[in-house]
Protein backbone atom coordinates (compact mmCIF):
# COMPACT_ATOMS: atom_id res chain seq x y z
CA UNK A 1 0.00 0.00 0.00
CA UNK A 2 1.42 3.64 -1.18
CA UNK A 3 0.98 6.92 0.47
CA UNK A 4 0.64 10.19 -1.17
CA UNK A 5 2.66 13.28 -1.35
CA UNK A 6 0.16 15.33 -0.08
CA UNK A 7 -0.59 13.01 2.93
CA UNK A 8 3.01 12.94 3.80
CA UNK A 9 3.05 16.94 3.22
CA UNK A 10 -0.40 17.17 5.23
CA UNK A 11 0.67 15.65 8.18
CA UNK A 12 4.07 17.59 8.66
CA UNK A 13 1.98 20.62 7.90
CA UNK A 14 -0.18 19.59 11.02
CA UNK A 15 2.36 19.27 13.61
CA UNK A 16 4.44 22.42 11.68
CA UNK A 17 2.04 24.86 10.03
CA UNK A 18 4.48 27.19 9.55
CA UNK A 19 6.95 25.00 7.61
CA UNK A 20 8.29 24.97 4.18
CA UNK A 21 7.56 21.47 2.76
CA UNK A 22 9.08 19.53 -0.74
CA UNK A 23 8.30 16.38 -0.95
CA UNK A 24 9.85 13.87 -3.97
CA UNK A 25 8.61 10.78 -5.12
CA UNK A 26 12.07 9.25 -6.21
CA UNK A 27 10.93 5.95 -7.13
CA UNK A 28 7.61 6.68 -8.13
CA UNK A 29 6.22 3.74 -6.16
CA UNK A 30 4.67 6.00 -3.80
CA UNK A 31 7.06 4.21 -1.22
CA UNK A 32 9.87 6.13 -1.69
CA UNK A 33 10.32 9.89 -0.97
CA UNK A 34 12.70 12.67 -0.14
CA UNK A 35 11.48 15.37 2.23
CA UNK A 36 13.12 19.16 2.54
CA UNK A 37 10.85 20.75 5.69
CA UNK A 38 11.99 23.86 6.83
CA UNK A 39 10.45 25.04 10.18
CA UNK A 40 11.01 27.53 13.30
CA UNK A 41 10.83 25.24 15.67
CA UNK A 42 14.06 23.44 14.37
CA UNK A 43 16.02 26.15 15.58
CA UNK A 44 18.53 25.10 18.33
CA UNK A 45 17.53 20.88 17.97
CA UNK A 46 19.98 18.50 16.78
CA UNK A 47 19.33 16.58 13.56
CA UNK A 48 18.39 13.83 14.72
CA UNK A 49 15.63 15.76 16.95
CA UNK A 50 14.72 17.34 13.90
CA UNK A 51 14.36 14.14 12.16
CA UNK A 52 12.36 12.45 14.96
CA UNK A 53 9.74 15.21 15.16
CA UNK A 54 9.30 15.16 11.58
CA UNK A 55 8.80 10.90 12.30
CA UNK A 56 6.27 11.60 14.68
CA UNK A 57 4.87 14.08 12.99
CA UNK A 58 4.15 11.09 10.30
CA UNK A 59 1.98 8.85 12.97
CA UNK A 60 3.16 6.19 13.03
CA UNK A 61 3.59 5.94 8.89
CA UNK A 62 6.58 5.48 8.66
CA UNK A 63 8.09 1.93 8.21
CA UNK A 64 4.56 0.70 7.02
CA UNK A 65 2.90 2.67 3.98
CA UNK A 66 5.72 4.87 3.86
CA UNK A 67 8.58 2.39 3.34
CA UNK A 68 11.94 4.67 2.47
CA UNK A 69 12.07 8.58 3.25
CA UNK A 70 15.21 10.88 2.83
CA UNK A 71 14.63 13.81 5.07
CA UNK A 72 16.59 17.08 5.11
CA UNK A 73 15.31 19.46 7.65
CA UNK A 74 16.76 23.20 8.79
CA UNK A 75 15.51 26.36 10.21
CA UNK A 76 14.71 29.37 8.12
Amino acid sequence: MAIAADDIARMIKERFPDAEIRIEDLAGDGNHYAATVVSEEFRGKTRVQQHQMVYEALKGNMGGVLHALALKTTAP
